[in-house]
């Protein structure tokens, strides 16, 4: 009788992964992080944070509440006084590191120095900020702030806020007030326990006319005793289904008194005679909004590759079926089973797109914010190409927030589902990864209401460009795919075979006809809408529907446009992988929208079914590289925290490792209140007599 043979140790088994990838790691690595002193100044901050304890991370599943906040905030000092005393660009640096390692804490920081002080940055006058600085703003000496937008009642609708701020011509004072228990400032990070001042979202009314929805200052404890001040109520929201490191709480003002130079005045001026200015161009309090919006894309991209780093490396050392244990035969590899590579594999092509789009879109934000800076209050031909821009880029980040943190979310669950029972522990990483990033899908703007925002601006663009008016870059695609006339230009592909149908070409020409013909029948359903004599709001909302499914193709075309764009750029010997995934992105997506490109007639039915076995292949030979192209995201296993994502496969001894140490064995605390009455329950006792059943 034969014996059973031993499994094969699991780190030879990602070692054969590496023996010969067919790009180079490292130039991938360098060219993910945008250069090599990039990717080494990221190296030295995973190298700190790995060594200093405040930054432990594998025993998180293990805290409290109290223990995951207190916890959190111990670590607020030592990273306020780097951000103070460090280079800006080794700043932002170590916090997109710190919101994979620590996203909660990476929250609590960020609605500090993200939101409070960037709503001082971007709504401050220049002798505001210095006021603001001189008190402590930036370095959290003397002051924490947090960002009181949300309420109770109001969300997404910010114009819809109930919270006022009534200027009192007498004092020279505005006075803040919760009128209605839904005007509570809710869901407030920071507020419960640390927050000393609070950017507040109000309605700002003057001489009883409302002027919109301002930003004010108003301090919320005493700097000194912490006490709240006069007039402001706080409480604490408690246990949230993910990042409990933040301090998420409610407050209400009542007849809360601040000086009128607290509203901050960047745009909108109120003089001490009451008069109020607004700014000529209004539109351009929108920049502050897209900050956030592109910092998701960039945070869907990062959070996806440890995802991707822990599924794929763990397919590669668990095996499961396949062998035949009387031939001595070992069983197979999860990553060569083609559902698995199936499974994802296209994840990882999704995860590419996230990156290179988020890098553009991010350089293309900090370019506006440079132009919004430069323009100052002028007004002609320059303030309307930056206006223009500046709503495209509105438009386009609302769509990219959407559809990125959807894209993420779905891809962490998939593969903590690839990981079979184990994903459903605590301590192997993508659970608590699900949790904390589920927020982001309705945090920055609730991701269906973005992408009706986008679907919007796609409709009045089209209308526009029949007009005769150009059409904004990221519209660009619709000079081929729309024809004079305004329908469909009509193009085809028009090969059978594999190369035909799934050159990048060929599938950024289908993406384009098919994002048109959804953006076409939104305007269609638009002006049936205004045919039935609705208002042009009411027809917009009438066209909801097809304006999100607009939002969709157009944001995946857009995905699909900027990933070829930067393999055009990429260096040679990154060419031809980057390629392939940029197929299989464009090839899987359309699979899964097949029905959208039968309609726009651009693929046939047969050419469909090519495009799917294309999708097939892909994933066959990306699966060669799948190891090393997640060694390309180069996170180091501090920051994979996850014993089935180690670098060196050794899964199940520091999986078994992890879980043993931090649950040691102890006796049962309820055994004798609990478990020792259950089973030495009698039946006379629990149970009562038994019934005497009569024989006949």
């Amino acid at each position: 009788m034969s014996s059973i043979p031993a499994p094969p140790n699991p780190r030879s088994s990602i070692a054969e992964e590496r023996v010969n990838p067919s790009f180079p790691v490292r130039e991938l690595t360098y060219w993910i992080d945008g250069g090599r002193r990039v990717t080494e100044l990221k190296e030295r901050i995973m190298l700190e944070l790995e060594r200093d304890p405040l930054w432990r991370v594998n025993d998180h599943p293990n805290l409290s509440l109290a223990e995951t906040r207190e916890r959190a905030m111990s670590k607020i000092r030592r990273l306020a006084d780097l951000a103070t005393s460090r280079p800006l660009e080794e700043t932002m640096t170590r916090m997109s590191i710190i919101s994979v390692v620590d996203p909660g804490f990476w929250t609590r920081f960020g609605v500090h120095f993200g939101l409070f002080f960037g709503a001082l940055q971007g709504q401050a006058t220049p002798s505001q900020m210095a006021y603001w600085m001189d008190k402590g703003a930036l370095s959290m000496q003397g002051i924490t702030g947090c960002f009181g937008m949300t309420e109770l009642g109001h969300g997404s609708n910010v114009a819809g806020l109930e919270t006022t701020a009534t200027l009192d011509e007498r004092t020279d004072e505005f006075v803040v007030h919760s009128p209605t228990l839904t005007a509570t400032k809710w869901w407030i990070g920071g507020a419960a326990h640390t927050a000393t001042h609070c950017a507040v979202y109000a309605q700002l009314i003057v001489k009883d006319q409302c002027y919109g929805t301002k930003t004010f200052v108003v301090q919320l404890r005493d700097t000194k005793t912490f006490a709240l001040m006069p007039g402001v109520n706080v409480g604490d929201l408690g246990k949230k289904m993910g990042r409990d490191q933040i301090d998420n709480g409610w407050i209400r003002f009542t007849h809360v008194r601040i000086p009128r130079s607290h509203m901050l005045m960047k745009h909108t001026k109120v003089t001490r005679s009451g008069d109020v200015i607004e700014p000529p161009l209004a539109q351009l309090a929108y920049g502050a909004l897209i900050q956030g919006r592109v910092s998701m894309v960039s945070d869907s991209a990062n959070v996806a590759k440890r995802a991707l780093t822990i599924a794929t490396r763990y397919a590669s050392v668990r095996r499961q079926f396949g062998g035949s244990a009387s031939a001595g035969a070992s069983e197979t590899k999860l990553i060569d089973y083609p559902i698995h590579q199936y499974r994802l594999l296209p994840l990882m092509a999704q995860t590419f797109a996230m990156i290179f789009t988020a890098r553009e879109v991010t350089a293309n934000y900090e370019k506006l914010m440079g132009e919004l800076s430069d323009l100052g209050d002028a007004t002609g031909a320059a303030a309307d190409d930056v206006i223009k821009n500046l709503k495209e880029t509105h438009a386009t980040s609302a769509g990219l927030k959407a559809f990125c943190t959807w894209m993420c979310l779905n891809i962490i669950d998939q593969c903590r589902q690839s990981l079979g029972g184990h994903g459903y522990s605590a301590y192997t990483g993508l659970a608590q990864a699900y949790s904390d990033f589920a927020v982001h899908c309705t945090w920055e703007g609730d991701n269906t209401i973005l992408t009706l925002q986008c679907g919007r601006y796609l409709v009045a663009t089209a209308l526009d460009a029949r007009k005769g008016l150009p059409l904004p870059e990221n519209l660009s695609y619709l000079r081929g795919a729309v024809s004079a006339t305004g329908g469909l230009s009509g193009h085809a592909c028009k090969g059978d075979s594999a190369e035909q149908v799934s050159s990048l070409d060929t599938l950024k020409s289908a993406w384009s006809s098919v994002a048109a013909n959804a953006i076409l029948n939104a305007v269609r359903d638009f002006e049936a809408g205004l045919g039935k004599g609705l208002s042009k709001d009411d027809a917009y909302e009438f066209s909801s529907a097809s304006r999100l499914h607009a939002a969709r193709m157009h944001t995946y075309t857009y995905l699909l446009h900027r990933f070829a764009a930067q393999v055009d750029q990429s260096p040679a010997a990154l060419r031809p992988v980057l390629t392939l995934l940029a197929q299989l992105f464009g090839a899987h997506s359309a699979v899964q929208h097949s029905g959208e490109f039968l309609q726009s007639g651009f693929y046939t039915g047969s050419q469909i079914e090519t495009l799917k076995g294309f999708v097939s292949f892909a994933c066959s030979e990306i699966r060669k590289d799948a190891v090393s192209l997640t060694d390309a995201f180069n996170y180091t296993d501090y920051v994979v925290n996850s014993p089935l994502g180690r670098f060196d496969g050794d899964v199940y001894e520091k999986y078994f490792e992890l879980v043993t140490s931090l649950n040691p064995a102890k006796p049962v605390p309820y055994f004798d209140s609990l478990i020792r009455p259950l089973l030495e329950r009698t039946d006379e006792t629990e149970t009562g007599p038994e019934l005497e059943i009569d024989e006949e």
